[in-house]
């Protein structure tokens, strides 16, 4: 839930490419995600407040739990988060866990994620997925698959669930655990 909330800040930012990598390095027993957006960025002003539960930018509700609880999520699991943001460049959100870490919260189910993201927002803007671990990498770009589907809509039903398979199977090869 956590990715999709802040990707929510990234379409209200008017971004057109979101892209969400997660490393698992085992070595150093880290997980990091990061989600970086081609949007409008945020205000010297609005940085400050954008970890404060009680501020948001949505008109029709005064709270925004997206970036604290994902920080909370991130320090309950000995690990942080970091905000960089530019009005040109968009916006970088970077969480660090402890991967084995007892209090890590599990990823999720990441092709529901992608799949909820590309069937609402796929038309409008792009997603890039990088998932490593260690040496195996699994890369999903919709820019690519809206190359090869030409004049067929990357929100179709068929090719939904099509690409549900392909992020289904190519995540269970590199063992993944929700």
């Amino acid at each position: 839930m956590h990715i999709l909330d802040i990707v929510e800040n990234s379409i209200r930012a008017n971004a057109t490419l979101v892209h969400i990598s997660i490393t698992e390095d085992i070595p150093n027993n880290n997980l990091i995600l990061v989600i970086k957006d081609n949007g409008s960025g945020i205000s010297a002003e609005q940085h400050s407040l954008a970890l404060d539960p009680f501020y948001s930018t949505k008109k029709s509700r005064g709270i925004g739990l997206g970036l604290p609880l994902l920080q909370q999520a991130a320090q309950e699991a000995g690990g942080r988060l970091s905000m960089q943001s530019d009005k040109q460049s968009g916006t970088t959100i970077t969480a660090s866990f402890i991967r084995d870490h007892i209090d890590r919260k599990p990823l999720g189910n990441i092709e529901e994620t992608l799949i909820a993201l590309i069937s609402s927002k796929g038309e409008e803007m792009d997603f890039v997925y990088t998932h490593q671990i260690g040496n195996q990498i699994f890369e999903f770009d919709t820019r690519e698959i809206k190359l090869q589907l030409e004049n067929i809509a990357i929100t179709n039903p068929e090719i939904i669930s099509y690409l549900k398979s392909v992020i289904s199977d190519n995540l269970n090869k590199m063992n993944i655990g929700r």
